[in-house]
């Protein structure tokens, strides 16, 4: 099967089993939406859900979260781990926000790079949920996903966006990053998956994930934000 067949075979099922997907961080908007996908670098959306509604209740704009001090931040956001740097960023972020941008979340992933704490990751997640633009995230799990189906090598998560970006249609990109991350969590974990049982792993993985020295997956990215 080539790269293209299995594309196609990826997004039918997806679409099957993912027809609406959810965004998995809770938010209200823009600014908090931003806010909680940094939070979640190296930690876990469940973690974040629970901590956001206590920080978005103390400060849900860039103004208010401005003028919070970074210890106040910290002890609130603790539970996701790297709360200094996280509060710190939090805190910065906002301050330019309201002194370079109008107290506005910008729709370009070029200015959302230039906040502290936001990485790229981070700023294609905001543009394409926050404001509609075809984005490709890529996560944990898309990382995973797409080395164990074969249409990328693993190597780096530039290289996973990029054979992504070039494999599926630009007007995939923002559902289907959605879909993927809901895939990975339920039929292809990191560990204890079977792929015999997987929905698409038994139809488009990699001849290797079947031999009894199975290889490992590529190690996670570690994304700034």
């Amino acid at each position: 099967m080539t790269r293209a067949e299995k594309a196609a075979l990826i997004m039918e099922t997806l679409d099957q089993l993912f027809p609406s997907p959810p965004i998995t961080l809770d938010h209200r908007d823009p600014f908090t939406l931003l806010c909680a996908t940094l939070l979640s670098a190296h930690s876990t959306d469940v973690c974040v859900n629970r901590v956001t509604p206590a920080l978005f209740a103390c400060a849900d704009t860039p103004a208010a979260m401005a003028a919070l001090e970074v210890a106040q931040i910290a002890a609130i956001v603790r539970p996701c781990g790297l709360a200094p740097r996280k509060a710190a960023a939090l805190q910065a972020l906002a301050r330019i926000l309201v002194s370079q941008h109008n107290g506005q979340v910008p729709a370009d992933v070029a200015a959302l790079e230039e906040l502290p704490g936001v990485g790229h990751k981070t700023a294609s997640v905001v543009v394409a949920q926050a404001f509609g633009q075809q984005a490709f995230p890529v996560d944990t799990h898309i990382h995973r996903l797409i080395w164990r189906w074969g249409l990328s090598d693993g190597s780096s998560v530039a290289r996973t966006e990029r054979d992504c970006r070039r494999l599926f249609p630009a007007d995939r990109w923002r559902v289907l990053h959605l879909q993927l991350i809901h895939f990975g969590r339920q039929y292809c974990p990191a560990r204890g998956h079977d792929p015999r049982q997987c929905p698409l792993c038994h139809r488009v993985g990699r001849r290797s994930l079947f031999s009894p020295a199975r290889p490992s997956p590529p190690s996670s990215p570690r994304p700034v934000g």
